[in-house]
């Protein structure tokens, strides 16, 4: 179980994490591990899959989710929803109403903060990573140290497209595949790693300096759509993720403050429940 701090309510409450038992099953049993690098992770497993949560058939699937995950569909008529996919990309109107300087939520999510050090590791959708892995870039990871890390986690139920945090203008883009292989081989001791599919977008913000966010897919199944644009403005759409895709990361450089409830509470293992233009911090 997952303890959340829902920050409008003032309360924890404890979250099931999606899918755990199968995960288990996959990366800490040996027949686990066997399926996973045999069958599962092959590219026609993952095509099946996402062919299916595309196609009308999916449609049956949408209901029985919404009641077992507790999903608010306020505004929304389930006879609109083509697919399971069409459904879990839904799209709703987004205003912004914070105030110049303000550091927002890019997503309704659940947050974690941490300081960016060289001992810091990220474990996000069952890989572990540092700031150096997940950007696979050095000199570009380097200019984050001593700054903040911010890891807004998409649960199951959440709205699933994100937002830029501030007004500005994306220096570099690029893509890193998602991978899958046995540290040793198969039939020693079985050990899988995994890295999951990322999406790096290095941009110049007007009230942060540069700010690098990281979308993070999930290994098999979840897919990133990135908007292509060169500008953006707050809380414009930057894009979403399809069924499977649910963190994003912000790494930010030496400077912001973040709010102070999210820093006790993340100091204590517990991630923060915060919305799409909610305040975290400023400058």
């Amino acid at each position: 179980m997952i303890q959340i701090y829902d920050r409008q309510r003032k309360e924890i409450y404890t979250e099931e994490e999606y899918g755990k038992g199968a995960l288990q099953f996959l990366y800490h049993t040996v027949r686990g591990r066997i399926l996973l690098k045999l069958f599962i992770a092959r590219p026609e497993f993952s095509r099946k899959r996402a062919a299916y949560y595309r196609s009308s058939k999916s449609v049956r699937d949408i209901e029985p989710f919404i009641k077992k995950y507790h999903v608010d569909m306020t505004g929304y008529r389930m006879g609109n929803f083509r697919s399971f996919n069409d459904f879990f990309t839904r799209k709703r109107k987004v205003t912004d109403s914070s105030k110049t300087g303000e550091l927002v939520a890019p997503a309704d999510s659940k947050l974690a903060v941490y300081e960016i050090t060289d001992e810091l590791k990220l474990k996000i959708k069952n890989s572990v990573y540092s700031v150096e892995d997940i950007l696979q870039d050095k000199i570009l990871a380097e200019k984050y140290q001593g700054g903040m890390c911010l890891v807004f986690r998409l649960s199951v139920d959440d709205y699933h497209r994100f937002h830029f945090i501030d007004d500005g203008r994306i220096r570099r883009y690029y893509k890193i595949p998602g991978v899958l292989h046995t540290v040793r081989s198969i039939s020693e001791r079985y050990h899988v790693f995994s890295a999951n599919a990322r999406e790096v977008t290095v941009m110049d913000t007007a009230h942060f300096g540069e700010v690098t966010e990281v979308d993070v897919g999930a290994l098999l199944v979840g897919k990133i759509h990135n908007r292509k644009t060169v500008s953006f403005h707050k809380l414009m759409e930057k894009g979403y993720f399809e069924y499977g895709g649910s963190t994003v990361v912000l790494l930010m450089e030496n400077g912001v403050k973040i709010d102070s409830d999210i820093c006790e509470m993340s100091r204590r293992g517990i991630e923060c429940k915060v919305r799409i233009g909610e305040r975290i911090g400023g400058n």
